[in-house]
Parts: structure tokens; C-alpha cells; sequence
């Protein structure tokens, strides 16, 4: 078991392989344990590893949190995800990019298998599959009546935790701006694209994260099929109310 440790500061540049994104608005129930998840994940790279935690408009104690691991904070206004991940990106020192979300954890072998995948020269980088830390009927059907429309839309792509060369999300331009929501679709779908520029492929690994179920257990694990707007909303991609309401209205238990 890892004791209770923080991230090392002060890494020279040169030493830093990972640059871990944590997009973060009021976030105190569930930042420490994904920070947790990222230390444990990190026990083969010591030193090796910093976190960027990108405060937006935090009014809790999640700046505090992220400071006690050693975390480097930045602030940022921005009502955007993409923004937000982009402003983390652009003071990142390591060679490879991760984005996580403060309510997701990885699974211990992830960044193993991130430097595994990225060393072939096979990937261009790529996503991850995971579980939910519960499931139900309401659950499964909600997430289906989601991914099935955005596959139309998007192609086969993974989400939920980002990686790839720090050069390639640059190659990009990151994520898009002018998206509110299903930026990370988006994302997903340029960096592929991307990959198949360079002949390389866009990657999935499986299994390597679990991310709570904070806006099934507000909103109710039938809720996509009640609400079929949101799913209009994530489609369409600039929704600001149904922005607001998936991503800054669910924090808190």
C-alpha cells in the first residue's frame, strides 16, 4: 500500500515524463481520491510525474486539497472544459499528456500502459474504457441512448481519460473552444484523425479507470431517457444552458 505521499515538487523539466489535467470546479469530495489514484498509478515514475490542477471558480476547499498533494494549481474563469484543459496544457512540462476528470480515478497500471502504447510508435495516443462505481438498468440504457447517437456523429472512439505526445495535442490545437459540450467526442475524433495523418492508430485502454455516477445519482439513472434534450444538447455541442447544468450544476454528493 503507497503511504500517504504527495507529489514531489520541483522537478526539472527534463525529468518530467507525464503531465497529468484535472479540470476542477468545487470538487473537494472527490479530488483527494482521484489524486489518490493518480499517486498509486505513478509508483513506477517517481519524479517523473506532475499534476495540474486548473481551478474554475472554486468556492470549497479543492485548492486547498490539491496543494496538500503538491499539486500545481492554476486559476482559471473560464465557464468552458475546453478552455479549461487547454490553459492546463499550455504550462505542462512533461512529454505526454493525460486529462482525467477530478471525479474519475485511474486504476494502478494505467500510465504503465499509457508509456507501453506510446512507445510501439504504433499509437498517436488514444482513450480509455472504465466502469462506473455503481451500475443499474437505468444506467446502462441512459449511457447507450448517449454513445449511440454520438458514434454516428463521432466515429468508434474512447473517452474519458485522455493521452497522447504533448506535441500531437498541440498539432490539434487542443481542445476546441467553441464547444460546450462533447468537446472530448470531438477531441477524440481530430487526434484520430490526426494518427491516421502520421499512419498511426488512435488507442483504447481497457479497463483502466472507474468515474462516479454524481449526475445519475441528481439527476436519477433513468434520466437520458427522460430528458432526450440533453442528448440533443450534447450532440449540437454549444448548449450553454445544458452545459451548465452537466457540468458545473452536479458537484457534491
Amino acid at each position: 500500500m503507497i503511504e500517504k505521499d504527495r507529489f514531489v515538487k520541483d522537478i526539472a523539466d527534463e525529468d518530467i515524463k507525464f503531465s497529468v489535467i484535472i479540470p476542477a470546479h468545487n470538487e473537494e469530495h472527490y479530488i483527494g481520491e482521484c489524486l489518490d489514484s493518480i499517486l498509486a498509478a505513478s509508483e513506477s515514475f517517481k519524479n517523473q510525474i506532475e499534476v495540474i490542477v486548473v481551478l474554475n471558480r472554486c468556492t470549497d476547499k479543492t485548492e486547498e486539497i490539491a496543494q496538500s498533494y503538491n499539486c500545481i494549481t492554476l486559476i482559471n474563469q473560464d465557464k468552458n472544459l475546453s478552455k479549461i484543459r487547454n490553459a492546463g496544457a499550455e504550462i505542462a512540462r512533461g512529454d505526454i499528456i493525460i486529462t482525467i476528470d477530478a471525479d474519475s480515478r485511474m486504476k494502478k497500471y494505467l500510465l504503465t500502459n499509457i508509456e507501453k502504447q506510446l512507445a510501439t510508435n504504433e499509437y498517436i495516443g488514444g482513450g480509455v474504457n472504465g466502469d462506473f462505481e455503481r451500475i443499474s438498468l437505468g444506467i446502462i440504457v441512459s449511457t447507450i441512448l448517449l454513445i449511440v447517437p454520438l458514434l454516428f456523429k463521432y466515429g468508434f472512439i474512447s473517452v474519458g481519460i485522455f493521452w497522447c505526445y504533448k506535441k500531437d495535442f498541440q498539432a490539434i490545437q487542443g481542445f476546441n473552444e467553441n464547444m460546450l459540450m462533447a468537446e472530448d467526442a470531438d477531441f477524440a475524433k481530430r487526434l484520430k484523425e490526426w494518427g491516421k495523418k502520421n499512419g498511426k492508430k488512435y488507442g483504447t485502454i481497457k479497463n483502466g479507470m472507474v468515474t462516479s455516477c454524481r449526475r445519475f445519482d441528481k439527476h436519477g439513472d433513468w434520466a437520458l431517457l427522460k430528458r432526450p434534450k440533453m442528448i440533443l444538447a450534447y450532440l449540437k455541442g454549444n448548449d450553454r444552458k445544458s452545459a451548465d447544468e452537466a457540468y458545473y450544476e452536479n458537484q457534491g454528493r
